[in-house]
């Protein structure tokens, strides 16, 4: 497929950022990992003593079988599908796919053990849960990476003065490293609950009771022995209440977890996009690139906007899935099926909005004389610290009085200072308030970013 002529933008104009998980989401990565589930479920069969037919395998049948998963090639997937073509059932067709493996060898009498007592949810449920912990390796590896970066300039901006904007107004001042120590908090708690999760799975049977796995073979610790491949060998969550499927419900746990680092995300973005149109923050220029097809001066701050843009599909496609998934009617519907299909749609969208994000800290850098001319147009906001102090003392309406000076009013430096040397307070009191400057009044911001963790 040529990626200019492909349906989506993940695999067309996006495909060379997202290669780290095209093996993990695509067909391929799907029927790579159902095969590595039935394979550790014929082992386990083969290990049980109580099962004498499936008999104990030998190390070199045991390198046999895993090297059908390890081994696992395009052009295997590509049989798959042929042979699926004709199945019309896709889980059937790995298994049609395996017995083809395994015949002429020691195993082939044992191949009637493969997908033994298993539903094709068995199969999935798993395939899908190794599928979302592989693609969630490469997200958080983008997102350390992403909030690595942003730590690191918010110590190195933690004393830069700023005025700080409520509703959009100017408001008390703070600086811009810790304005961003805020994000980069914030979104390390989204990623301690992320990195929470373990996926659960199961591996019971049509209805979730062993009810085949009993009927032939019924003093076997089947809950066990399929604890045995879901947490030994994959290291997943055995859920052992389910339907035919499993319940989606860790599913929509980690969307919804990856969903509120996304909007955390995003609103950096905007507030990043809105720190460039201040002037506060500048960009670095790149040679060659254009910012308007008309206006030569342009430098847009477009990979925010990129990363604003794919964050909004993202969660709009991990959202829904987290409210579809753990709906299904009685003990199985497909609506599932389909849906389950796009998890690494939002996955990719996820992890394109990083690398843009991270693209666009690349550039930033800060702008010294933007940040003091606006703290020095910006005296009003000593109002605060005047009024305070004001209140302390038991003065008569603090409050009232700076509102009367500063509200809809230009107030400059000297008209700050005027009001406060009339002030009948104490003179330490007196010399604090006219030592204070916007720039100064940042209470103890510059020291919060080190609360980073």
């Amino acid at each position: 497929m040529d990626t200019l002529t492909a349906l989506s933008p993940l695999d067309g104009r996006y495909a060379s950022k997202l290669t780290e998980l095209a093996p993990i989401f695509s067909e391929f990565g799907l029927i790579q990992r159902r095969v590595a589930v039935e394979m550790a479920w014929l082992e386990a069969l083969c290990d049980a003593e109580q099962i004498p037919e499936a008999h104990a395998l030998t190390n070199e049948e045991r390198l046999t079988l895993w090297a059908i998963a390890k081994d696992f090639s395009l052009d295997d997937a590509r049989r798959v599908k042929t042979i699926e073509a004709t199945t019309n059932h896709d889980v059937k067709a790995v298994e049609y796919f395996i017995k083809e493996r395994l015949a002429g060898t020691s195993l082939e009498s044992r191949s009637e053990f493969v997908h033994f007592a298993c539903t094709s949810e068995d199969i999935n449920n798993m395939a899908h849960a190794l599928m979302l912990r592989d693609g969630l390796a490469v997200l958080r590896a983008a997102q350390k990476k992403l909030t690595e970066t942003l730590a690191s300039f918010a110590v190195e901006t933690k004393d830069a003065a700023m005025l700080a904007r409520t509703h959009g107004q100017p408001a008390s001042p703070t600086t811009v490293g810790k304005e961003l120590a805020v994000f980069v908090h914030r979104l390390n708690r989204q990623s301690a609950q992320l990195d929470a999760i373990v996926m659960p799975a199961k591996m019971n049977g049509a209805v979730g009771c062993f009810n085949a796995h009993l009927s032939a073979y019924p003093a076997v610790d089947w809950e066990a022995l399929s604890r045995r491949v879901i947490e030994g060998a994959f290291g997943l969550k055995q859920n052992v209440l389910t339907t035919q499927i499993e319940a989606h419900d860790g599913i929509a746990e980690l969307f919804d977890a990856l969903s509120r680092w996304n909007t955390i995300l995003l609103d950096l973005d905007r507030d990043i996009w809105a720190y460039i149109s201040l002037g506060y923050l500048g960009q670095k220029t790149v040679k060659g690139e254009i910012g308007s097809s008309t206006m030569p001066h342009k430098v847009n701050p477009i990979d925010f906007e990129n990363s604003e843009g794919n964050l909004g599909l993202a969660n709009a496609l991990l959202e829904h899935m987290a409210r579809k998934l753990p709906i299904s009617r009685l003990q199985r519907d497909l609506t599932d099926s389909t849906v389950l299909r796009n998890m690494g749609v939002g996955f990719g969208y996820s992890l394109a909005a990083y690398q843009a994000t991270l693209k666009g800290l690349g550039k930033i850098k800060l702008n010294p004389l933007r940040l003091e001319e606006d703290l020095n147009e910006a005296w009003e906001v000593l109002a605060e610290p005047v009024q305070t102090v004001m209140r302390k003392l038991g003065k008569p309406n603090p409050y009232e009085q700076l509102k009367e000076l500063t509200r809809g009013k230009k107030i400059t430096a000297e008209s700050m200072r005027q009001f406060i040397n009339g002030l009948d307070i104490p003179s330490e009191d007196k010399k604090r308030l006219l030592d204070l400057t916007p720039a100064r009044y940042i209470g103890i911001a510059s020291q919060l970013v080190s609360h980073i963790q």
